[in-house]
């Protein structure tokens, strides 16, 4: 009869296949949460009742130390330490667990045949044979055969497998969906921002002097060269109502204080007035308050000429 072709990768899986099924069972207390407290618990339960040399031989190889069932004090921190390699083996944190976790970890979920070398052979409860339909003859505790096909094992094993895999492609589909998303969400916020500093944020504006005022203008005339006697300037409020007057003898000159409210500058040309200070628009000269001085030489004389 063939020997079945069983790797230690199949023993594995069987095993972990056995947890999840024993988590559920008589144990649960210990396996549905498989701390090392948990595990060294279930470990003195499963090797007070063996009688296996070869369980009893894992155990030495586990721990480094002989099974005593009647030593209180078995298992300190670093025996503790050890059963986080079959805690981490059952929640699935690793997928290459050692030989000695896996062999110990049978014995804690009594999968069988055990250990491996059984496993591979089919052989088990003495059994020197193993029949074609690829089925384990396991014991149960009063030592009667029940045959279980290793495919319940091994197909449960692979199902989980596949479900971890579509679980993380789907993870992976969410956390692009996700993406895109957010990516989506960000543009719209930023079109959005945009819109709102277009139409409510102060744009620039400009101005430029038209013979004897100042004249709001688009900034761009300056670039596209459209109106090049005067200079395009930004906007400056307290120049925008700027205005060249004409004087007369009889143009109020002053306040009742006594103080300008006119001023000038002397040009080419002669002298202009303006409805108030700064720089003349077109020489770029500073503006200076009128006095009677100036206005008798420059108007009052003019006028009587």
């Amino acid at each position: 009869m063939p020997m079945p072709n069983y790797t230690f990768e199949d023993y594995k899986n069987a095993v972990k296949a056995k947890y999840e099924e024993e988590k559920k069972g008589e144990y649960s207390n210990n396996l549905s949460s498989p701390t090392p407290a948990n595990l060294r618990n279930l470990c003195q339960k499963r090797f007070n009742e063996t009688t296996k040399d070869k369980d009893l031989s894992i155990f030495n190889h586990f721990f480094d130390f002989p099974f005593d069932k009647d030593n209180k004090n078995l298992y300190g921190n670093l025996e503790l330490n050890k059963l986080i390699a079959v805690n981490r083996f059952f929640l699935g944190i690793t997928d290459k667990p050692s030989e000695n976790t896996v062999e110990f970890s049978a014995i804690l979920v009594d999968f069988r045949p055990r250990p491996f070398m059984q496993f591979m052979n089919g052989d088990d409860c003495n059994k020197e044979d193993f029949n074609d339909e690829l089925k384990i003859d396991v014991c149960d505790n009063n030592n009667e055969e029940v045959a279980i096909p290793i495919n319940t094992f091994l197909e449960s094993s692979a199902d989980k497998n596949i479900d971890n895999r579509e679980g993380q492609q789907r993870i992976k589909e969410q956390d692009k969906t996700s993406k895109k998303r957010l990516y989506i969400k960000l543009t719209l916020v930023i079109c959005f921002m945009s819109l709102i500093i277009y139409f409510f944020y102060p744009q620039k504006q400009c101005m430029q002097w038209s013979a004897d005022h100042y004249e709001k203008v688009d900034c761009d005339l300056k670039i596209e060269g459209l109106i090049v006697s005067n200079p395009v300037e930004v906007l400056d409020q307290s120049l925008i109502n700027l205005k060249k007057i004409k004087v007369c003898d009889t143009t109020n000159c002053f306040d009742k204080n006594g103080n300008a409210i006119v001023w000038y500058a002397k040009t080419a040309n002669g002298i202009d007035f303006f409805n108030g200070h700064g720089r003349h628009p077109e020489t770029n000269s500073p503006l200076r308050p009128v006095t009677k001085y100036i206005l008798d030489k420059y108007v009052i004389k003019e006028d009587m000429k």
